[in-house]
């Protein structure tokens, strides 16, 4: 049996940003579940962590972490969870500060991070045989692990959830920060700047990304954020890996922050839209079509699409509600034209679990054209909910929604490829024709029925990922 340390930033239930979090609580159930793997975590504690949490976890020990000209004491806690054991490493300088990412000392907080998880290593009654890491934060942790080899054949695995965010410094700060010799500038750099991602993919033994499109887009310029020339030198040891998610937190049949819960029935579903509908103030119609959108509210998600032909396709006779929080142009604009459709669209300018569960359960269609998607995780969620995708083919978007064909009755969603505002709204457009169809609509509902994604096969991908490693290494 393996043993693996994850290496990660955060982690669902104890701190929360993004989908990072969702996969770092999620797949170590699923590997020691399913396949057997001695799993454990290891992440910063910060401030932000509920008392609830800090009260459970127990002192493990102390040390010294010595990096550039400081040393810093690290302090680790642990905390069994779900039959999983989970390090914290503790800092007073670094991690108590309200939120967790945002200083301007960022790059610095994570270099501590991944020399305290690396020294961590031989204080841990623990021996990994696999390193596994997460996104830039946990990238110095690879390449420490690699240049001082602190257990003999320990391996590493690197993950990119996002190459977008890379966790660049300045290089001088390589003399602030490590007692290395110069020669391993090098793996550290890029383009004159010491760059944590890029780090992590020079030294790390296998590189994953969380879709297998995803693996492919990030060697082409236009997707890699400048690090194409090193994803390709690597191509041969780049795997994708779909994320799933947790079906039993995501289950409308037993979700409590829904008003009713459903399996499949249709007619349940319109229930949640009747009482969503009441709830955010439209015109109560169980068989008006309802669009939903929820997202952080970048460009990334593909809004400036969205903003493109949103009216025109407000002139058909259906509902959209927009939930999310992001950057002023996009609130503003959806908020504008709220107002002016006010018997069409509902803007929600906040970020709320129970409203986002109550979309899902009561939405006909969820919108998600994104311009780039390493995997993406409500689109999954829709379908758990039986709720339609509408996604632009790019990334995991790519890898878990088929184009619905009405002439061969296959495929979960709708899809466009251009990034392309008519492109979209001609999907759109399809998508109300389908619905308005009573045989096409029930085939597609079908084939909704049908998706799965829990973790299970992306366990089962990685526990062959992790043996070849050893078997390869030995």
């Amino acid at each position: 049996m393996e043993n693996v340390l994850f290496v990660a930033s955060e982690c669902t239930p104890f701190v929360k940003t993004g989908g990072l979090a969702d996969v770092i609580g999620s797949l170590p159930q699923a590997l020691k579940a399913n396949e057997g793997v001695d799993v454990r975590v290891i992440l910063p504690l910060y401030d932000e962590i509920a008392e609830k949490w800090r009260d459970q976890m127990e002192y493990h020990t102390s040390f010294e972490v010595e990096f550039g000209w400081r040393n810093q004491e690290a302090r680790i806690y642990t905390l069994n969870y779900n039959n999983i054991l989970y390090y914290f490493i503790a800092n007073d300088y670094y991690f108590t500060r309200k939120g967790i990412y945002g200083y301007y000392d960022d790059g610095e907080r994570f270099v501590f991070f991944g020399h305290a998880v690396i020294e961590a290593l031989t204080h841990l009654e623990f021996k990994p045989h696999i390193l596994h890491a997460h996104d830039w934060q946990a990238g110095i942790a690879v390449a420490l692990a690699k240049i001082s080899q602190p257990i003999e054949g320990l391996k590493t695995v690197f993950t990119i959830h996002n190459i977008k965010y890379q966790g660049i410094m300045p290089l001088t700060t390589f003399a602030d920060f490590f007692n290395l010799p110069e020669d391993h500038i090098a793996g550290l750099e890029w383009n004159g700047m010491l760059n944590c991602l890029k780090s992590g993919l020079f030294h790390a033994d296998k590189i994953t990304t969380v879709s297998p499109s995803y693996a492919e887009e990030i060697t082409n310029p236009y997707f890699s954020e400048g690090l194409h020339p090193i994803l390709l030198e690597r191509s041969n040891d780049i795997v994708g890996v779909l994320n799933g998610i947790d079906t039993k937190e995501y289950n409308p049949s037993i979700d409590p922050l829904i008003p009713v819960n459903y399996r499949s029935s249709r007619a349940k579903k319109r229930d949640n839209k009747i009482l969503l509908q009441e709830k955010v103030g439209l015109p109560i119609d169980g068989k008006k079509p309802l669009y939903t959108i929820i997202t952080r509210l970048v460009e990334q998600k593909g809004l400036h699409l969205v903003q493109a032909i949103l009216d025109e396709f407000l002139l058909e006779d259906v509902q959209f509600v927009i939930l999310g929080t992001g950057d002023q142009e996009f609130e503003r604009y959806f908020a504008e034209t709220a107002d002016r459709y006010p018997d069409k669209l509902v803007t929600l300018l906040t970020f709320d679990e129970g409203m986002a569960r109550q979309l899902y359960a009561g939405a006909d269609f969820f919108v998600m054209p994104s311009k780039f998607e390493p995997c993406g995780l409500a689109q999954l969620i829709s379908l758990q909910y039986k709720t339609v995708p509408i996604v632009r083919e790019t990334g995991g978007l790519k890898d878990t929604v088929i184009s619905f064909n009405e002439f061969t009755g296959e495929g979960n969603g709708f899809s466009f490829t251009n990034y392309n505002a008519h492109d979209l709204l001609a999907v759109l457009h399809y998508s109300l024709t389908t619905y308005h169809n009573p045989t096409q609509w029930a085939t597609l509902g079908k084939n909704v029925n049908k998706s799965q994604f829990s973790w299970k096969d992306s366990a089962r991908d990685y526990a062959s990922l992790y043996d070849g490693l050893s078997m390869k290494y030995v």
